[in-house]
């Protein structure tokens, strides 16, 4: 490996990424993403089957090589990049803007999921795929689930999955650092479980924040911090995030502006628009019974 050029390194390291993360590649990949000509792209992919010849195999048919069970990543890519950088090596495949095709909702990074996990998913979703699970929970402890994953989010404060859990036949978010293991499965995927059926993924939510009334001075202040026109910073989340962007960014999503505390500084000027949101429960202001109400109230409108 030393005996190789700093190009090749980097050429190696785009065909092991794209095995562990993606799970396959082609010659043309390798070609479009170096701008290579056809002979180099097969020198190198012959020098990485040189150097890992149990981590590939190639399929005829589909013109294409894929991960092997056997695998063993040649290059430690969680220290190669740093995990801002990790979200958007995911997003681009290694630099090939082509070969992601799943949804990363992304915010900052504090807690560094496992890497090998990482992977599973991100083969999972890109090739929807179910992948069984040994889940962790505060509530039940440990479970085994099967699961067909379609986005990561990143919340602010840790990573999770947004996917179909056949356990509970529902959409659900699975914090990522709390899945001990997983393993891709091979079963049919049938369309209530792909992203097109999360409709909580899919809804969009119409967000007004506006300074606090009762708990900011100068609201001026609080407008030039976060860029408002006219008072109003307007937003669009997805409703399945809702929860957790207003929790992060503390807004009062009482009916009256009833937070009275310092952290407190923007509340929710149109707060119907929260109808049928799921996860409420993490929005301050916000009662158990009125996100209950309002989630009852949307699964009754859709089986209508």
């Amino acid at each position: 490996m030393d005996k190789l050029s700093f190009s090749q390194q980097q050429r190696l390291k785009y065909i092991d990424f794209r095995l562990m993360f993606v799970g396959h590649f082609t010659r043309a990949e390798v070609v479009e993403n170096f701008k290579l000509g056809l002979s180099s792209a097969t020198r190198d992919i012959n020098i990485y089957k040189d150097l890992a010849k149990l981590n590939l195999t190639y399929d005829n048919t589909d013109k294409r090589y894929f991960i092997t069970d056997n695998f063993k990543p040649l290059f430690d890519h969680d220290k190669d990049v740093s995990y801002r950088e990790f979200a958007t090596q995911l997003l681009n495949g290694g630099n090939d803007a082509s070969a992601i095709s799943f949804s990363f909702e992304k915010q900052s990074q504090l807690v560094i999921p496992n890497t090998s996990i990482v992977a599973t998913i991100t083969q999972a979703m890109i090739n929807i795929k179910a992948i069984e699970i040994e889940y962790i929970s505060p509530q039940s402890g440990i479970s085994k689930r099967i699961v067909i994953p379609h986005s990561i989010v990143d919340n602010g404060l840790r990573w999770h999955i947004r996917a179909f859990d056949e356990k509970s036949n529902q959409f659900r978010d699975f914090v990522i650092t709390r899945i001990l293991s997983a393993k891709l499965i091979d079963k049919q995927i049938l369309d209530r479980a792909k992203i097109l059926s999360d409709q909580q993924w899919m809804r969009i939510v119409h967000l007004e924040l506006v300074p606090h009334p009762k708990n900011v001075k100068f609201p001026q202040a609080v407008e030039c911090d976060y860029g408002m026109d006219q008072g109003v910073l307007k937003l669009e989340v997805r409703s399945a995030l809702t929860g957790y962007i207003l929790r992060r960014w503390n807004v009062d999503c009482s009916e009256n502006a009833t937070q009275l505390s310092p952290e407190h500084q923007l509340w929710l000027h149109n707060r119907a628009t929260l109808y049928g949101v799921d996860n409420l429960h993490l929005a301050s202001g916000y009662t158990e019974l009125e996100s209950k109400q309002s989630s009852r109230a949307l699964k009754a409108d859709t089986n209508d």
